[in-house]
């Protein structure tokens, strides 16, 4: 199985007219996922994405004709908060937010009203989510992984990639993979992805990529010692970043002795979950978590 996204979803990506939006829209399409509709505001009628996918005004009028029920949010910083809103608002259960350098002024209006309704939302500042073999929303490249019983959830990007590309040159695939994002407020936890995972059947073993800065792999770890059956496995990036200096995303920074790779590390080994200390460990782990 898979959690959040698999090929029944239909999806409307807001922003498909962009440069970006029109790119990864391709890529999603043509990876199986089922787009049915665009939204570029004054741009309704017309067609996207060689003419393969009707342009709307708005998320409800998408919803109304095609029957969106998830939405990717390809829009500019300055909109999307509305973006997620709109779509939220118009009925969509899950909503993918790719876009970086969102306010967290803007985000801390966003996450009340979208928990309020029961909305899952991926990101923002992420790379999507891949369900591999039935759909992706997002920038995740699908050429480097496959179905299996791994699931994966990550903070970072790229290191989503390389965990990946580890267990699928390893024969191991994934039943999703989420990259909740690295922004201080986001719409998914770790906790609400492990929730998932350890609500699924198939997926049999969890791999959690973290980083430095805040607490959420502290809270994770808690979460995993009381409510997890499955084995969970976990990486964190930056042991050798330098107190004080943002690493990568605007949440990977480390305030005093709090949010190091090495503090995260003790957390999550107390709690039962192996830790590797780089990617390649990491996959290494959860292979041998499979027994």
């Amino acid at each position: 199985m898979s959690i959040l996204l698999d090929s029944g979803t239909r999806v409307v990506v807001q922003g498909i007219t962009g440069g970006e939006g029109t790119f990864h829209t391709r890529r999603n399409i043509e990876y199986g996922t089922n787009v049915v509709a665009g939204v570029t505001p004054g741009k309704g009628g017309q067609r996207a994405v060689d003419g393969r996918v009707p342009v709307f005004n708005t998320v409800a009028g998408a919803v109304e004709k095609e029957g969106a029920d998830a939405s990717l949010v390809f829009v500019p910083a300055r909109f999307a908060a509305d973006s997620i809103l709109e779509a939220t608002d118009a009925g969509c259960s899950l909503v993918v937010c790719v876009t970086e350098g969102i306010p967290a002024l803007d985000m801390a209006r966003v996450y009340p009203h979208v928990r309020a309704k029961g909305v899952a939302l991926v990101g923002p500042n992420c790379p999507g989510l891949i369900s591999p073999g039935k759909a992706n929303m997002g920038i995740i490249p699908g050429e480097i992984t496959g179905p299996g019983p791994i699931g994966l959830l990550s903070r970072s990007g790229t290191l989503t990639y390389q965990v990946m590309y580890e267990m699928w040159t390893r024969g191991l695939g994934q039943s999703t993979c989420v990259g909740i994002g690295g922004d201080p407020i986001v719409g998914s936890s770790f906790i609400d992805v492990l929730e998932r995972f350890e609500a699924d059947p198939e997926t049999r073993v969890v791999v959690m990529i973290g980083e430095i800065g805040g607490d959420e792999e502290e809270k994770a770890a808690r979460f995993i010692r009381e409510r997890m059956t499955k084995p969970v496995v976990a990486y964190i990036a930056g042991f050798t970043a330098p107190a004080g200096k943002r690493m990568g995303h605007a949440g990977a920074i480390i305030s005093g002795s709090k949010g190091t790779a090495q503090a995260k590390k003790e957390v999550l080994e107390a709690c039962g979950v192996a830790v590797g200390v780089n990617p390649t460990e990491a996959a290494e782990l959860a292979i041998k978590a499979l027994g």
